[in-house]
């Protein structure tokens, strides 16, 4: 387990990320030509819609052997569509490598992947690719890295160029000047630093030597006597400062040009942990709700967490998992106590992309696939029946957007439900409902790409005709004040009736919370949870314009209840009422999704761009200038952000580019 690593790459779209994972898999000879995005070739990007369009739109896992280590990597997307990818792989990462775009820096959607990082404390190595670029700046996104994400980047390479040429790269651990020859830059040859460049790598070899001693007092007094600091040393307190988190190893290369990946492999391997170097993960017992640690060891009782599922129309249902502790086997049985089942394992593979590999078992720290499990969803806690445990599931965003969509036969109705539920148990961001009022099928998910890729897959994978509507955006409801109300629910149609009586209040709240304030029994202890189903039924569908209530707080203060005439169901129905009324007394507001905008564009255009967003009901946070592009950060609602490229590309002759994500709710002020 030592010599294990698992990472993700991570970055914002466009910097690189599967031309980088292509030449990882290269160079550790997995694949022996190379694949590139552009072209369609690329093996990780295997669905026929990522390779239409350029993009990685599933994250897709690898394994590869570098100098004796094992190397699983998750190639990750880079649209924002697609953020939940990248959230589910991070939590079950050790490792990850941030790549950044020489020319854009720290860009939008590095932010969002960089905080996700934050979030699972993930450590993490910085890769500044396309170095060959024309505008490309080195040092400007190490600045960005520092100001912008809040870090504390350490260069540990920097780049070499010879006229406008990107040539290679100075190692300034080794300080020896690295250069990448041969047809595909397989022949890596070693000089001396050329003349020119030799003060300013003695001047970033200081300041790294400087910043790695502060961390360690035997490296600091030898730094303070003047001594030869050994390589070894250099690279132990590196790594060892990048898996606390206190610094982000740097460094730079082109992977489309063939430079500096194999450097980068090898800081993989120097500076980013094993499953032994991380704290281990938390468990909770489910007997008794106490929390344990799960040691990352194969003779512990076997833990995973399912992270991914993917329906395979050959094997049906992959389970992709990390194995936190223990040793399972094909053909075993294991517990899965997030629905309190057993389940036997059919068969284990290895995943390559869309490769198989069958194995005969796996051990803590790897990443693999099941077969065969028949109940499974993503974020479920896989375990021994004598050790039932729950990891922590994962946390997903909530969809922003909605289309109808319809049939167009009754074959297609069959086809369309089976082919939904397949794709919502793949993609936790993807949700189906259906309006009671229309009669319609709604599908809701993270942004127009997202759906459009969705629809995309029911047309050419399953084989599914339909039509769908216009795009609609998902609001939600609130309430402003507090409000309280009594309700009884009596019914006599001769025999039993039906008695429910509830006084419940409402108040704005963050999040969602159902307290009972009953004593003495004025409503049985059996009934309470019925009031809650009721209220919880109510919140479904608000009272302004049918959306989903959020961020109330509901208290259950009084009632009362008839001995022969209550039930579950009379105090379902009366919570339900008492509820719909509390909503209306307490200020119902409507909530709409924000979006965080930005607009890189000529300077010329800014004028045209700023009244367009001010026109969009947006409101503008900054404006700054980078290398004679201007970058326009704006909030604007998602109402009015359709159709938004087609408008930008009018009024900047097709010249600015943006990108944007969900932010926040906010109150939409309703018209008269």
């Amino acid at each position: 387990m030592k010599e294990l690593r698992n990472i993700g790459i991570i970055a914002h779209i466009d910097a690189g990320k599967t031309t980088t994972t292509e030449r990882i898999l290269f160079y550790t000879g997995l694949t022996h030509k190379l694949g590139e995005t552009h072209d369609g070739q690329s093996v990780m990007d295997y669905l026929e819609a990522e390779r239409e369009r350029g993009i990685t739109i599933t994250s897709a896992a690898t394994k590869c052997i570098w100098k004796g280590h094992a190397i699983n990597i998750i190639d990750t997307p880079g649209h924002v569509d697609f953020t939940a990818e990248v959230e589910r792989s991070l939590r079950v990462l050790d490792g990850a490598v941030v790549i950044f775009c020489a020319k854009g820096g720290v860009e939008p959607q590095s932010e969002t992947v960089w905080r996700q990082a934050d979030k699972y404390r993930v450590p993490r190595i910085a890769y500044v690719n396309k170095m060959d670029a024309i505008g490309a700046d080195f040092y400007r996104v190490v600045d960005q890295i520092k100001t912008r994400l809040g870090a504390n980047p350490l260069v540990v390479t920097i780049p070499v160029f010879v006229g406008d040429d990107f040539t290679g790269i100075i190692d300034l651990i080794r300080m020896k000047y690295i250069t990448f020859e041969g047809d595909f830059g397989t022949e890596i040859r070693e000089a001396e630093i050329p003349a020119e460049y030799k003060e300013e790598a003695d001047t970033w070899r200081l300041s790294m030597i400087e910043a790695v001693a502060e961390t360690d007092e035997e490296l600091l007094e030898m730094y303070f006597g003047g001594e030869e600091i050994p390589e070894d040393m250099i690279i132990e307190v590196i790594r060892k400062n990048t898996i606390n988190g206190n610094m982000i190893p740097v460094l730079c290369g082109s992977s489309y040009r063939n430079i500096g990946v194999q450097v980068l492999l090898d800081a993989v391997i120097n500076y980013l942990p094993s499953p032994l170097d991380i704290k281990p993960a938390i468990g909770t017992l489910v007997d008794s709700n106490e929390e344990i640690e799960i040691i990352a060891d194969p003779s512990e009782p076997f833990t995973a967490l399912i992270f991914k599922i993917i329906t395979d129309r050959h094997v049906g249902k992959l389970a992709f998992a990390r194995i936190y502790s223990g040793t399972v086997n094909a053909g075993s049985y294991v517990y899965n106590s997030s629905k309190g089942k057993k389940e036997r394992i059919g068969r284990l593979v290895k995943m390559h992309a869309n490769h198989r590999e069958e194995i005969e078992k796996a051990s803590a720290g790897d990443i693999v696939a099941f077969i065969g499990l028949k109940d499974v969803s993503t974020g479920d806690t896989l375990c021994t029946e004598e050790r039932p445990v729950w990891l922590e599931a994962i946390d997903f965003p909530e969809p922003v957007i909605q289309i109808a969509i319809e049939p167009k036969t009754q074959a297609d109705q069959a086809k369309l439900g089976e082919a939904l539920n397949k794709i919502a148990a793949e993609d936790p961001t993807f949700k189906i409902s259906y309006d009671k009022e229309t009669g319609q099928t709604l599908i809701a998910g993270m942004g127009e790409l997202h759906l459009e890729i969705i629809t995309d897959r029911l047309a050419k994978e399953f084989k599914v005709d339909f039509n769908v509507g216009q795009p609609q955006v998902a609001y939600r409801e609130t309430i402003g004040a507090t409000a309280q109300h009594e309700t009884k629910y009596v019914k006599q149609t001769g025999g039993k009736g039906q008695y429910g009586h509830v006084v419940l209040q409402v108040e704005p709240y963050e999040g969602y919370a159902f307290e009972s304030k009953i004593v003495g029994g004025v409503i049985p202890k059996e009934y309470i949870p019925a009031v809650e189903a009721g209220v919880k039924q109510a919140m479904e569908e608000g009272v302004l314009k049918g959306y989903p209530v959020v961020n109330v707080k509901v208290t259950l203060l009084d009632g009362s209840y008839h001995e022969v005439d209550s039930s579950e169901m009379a105090f379902k129905t009366a919570g339900m009422m008492a509820m719909k009324e509390c909503l209306k007394k307490a200020q119902p507001k409507l909530l709409e999704p924000i979006m965080k905008l930005e607009v890189t564009t000529p300077d010329e255009f800014t004028g045209n761009i700023i009244s367009n967003i001010n026109n969009r009901r947006g409101r503008l946070e900054n404006m700054e200038m980078e290398n004679n592009t201007q970058i326009i950060r704006a909030y604007v609602p998602l109402a009015e952000m359709f159709g938004y490229s087609t408008v930008l590309r009018s009024l900047t002759q097709g010249r600015a580019g943006f990108s944007m994500e969900f932010s926040h709710y906010e109150e939409r002020r309703l018209e008269n």
